[in-house]
């Protein structure tokens, strides 16, 4: 089974592990559904683990840019007799840039957030709930959890519209219709969406006489820019 499509859940602040681990057991029961749901937990930590990575190295490189700026200003306005002035601030900043890789490498600090996300209650079922917009005003509190959340949350549930886009193309370019041109079949899509999003039902039987019309003006254009 995929663990990751019950990521989504998780995120989900009314939910969270609460909601996966009831599903889990009533689909399993008790004692595979417990199995399951530390399996999730597991790979919840695993994934969360790889944004934390690079969470660190986005927050190592804008600190090692700052502070090679900041050294260079320091060491460029001291006179040159300084020169062990100028050795002291560079050990200085090899020193805190050490600091932030052993602070980046300390886990145990980072893994409070995603923890203290799982500890704290479960938010109240509304009807107009938006997850995304949870997660953009407690950004502050969870950034690198709003940043997972931003990218799993994204995720389509399923690939049903791309794939009905395709079948649309199927159906009007058949067999009996192949020598059309892609231009051709783009208009004909195009106009099946634009008829399906009119307020009023269109007859096809009643108005024969114009779709025909359009359609061998479209023919006529296709062939004049050929």
């Amino acid at each position: 089974m995929n663990k990751r499509i019950f990521i989504s859940c998780v995120l989900d602040p009314p939910h969270k592990c609460v909601s996966v681990g009831f599903a889990l057991q009533m689909m399993f029961g008790k004692e595979e559904g417990l199995i399951l749901e530390s399996g999730v937990k597991d790979y919840m930590n695993l994934m969360y683990g790889e944004y934390v990575k690079a969470f660190s190295k986005d927050e190592d490189s804008q600190h090692s840019s700052s502070s090679s700026s900041s050294l260079f200003e320091n060491s460029s306005s001291l006179p040159s007799s300084s020169g062990s002035t100028v050795q002291s601030i560079g050990s200085l900043g090899s020193f805190m840039d050490d600091l932030m890789k052993h602070k980046a490498e300390n886990t145990t600090t980072v893994k409070i957030e995603l923890q203290k996300y799982l500890d704290e209650a479960n938010e109240g079922e509304t009807k107009n709930f938006n997850v995304l917009s949870w997660w953009k005003v407690h950004s502050p509190r969870f950034p690198i959890l709003a940043e997972m959340a931003r990218d799993v949350l994204s995720i389509p549930i399923s690939g049903v519209e791309s794939e009905c886009a395709f079948s649309t193309g199927r159906r009007i370019l058949d067999s009996f219709r192949s020598s059309l041109t892609p231009k051709l079949v783009q208009t004909l899509v195009c106009l099946q969406d634009w008829i399906r999003s009119e307020s009023q039902p269109v007859s096809i039987e009643k108005d024969i006489d114009v779709l025909e019309k359009i359609e061998q003006e479209l023919a006529n254009t296709s062939i004049l820019d050929d």
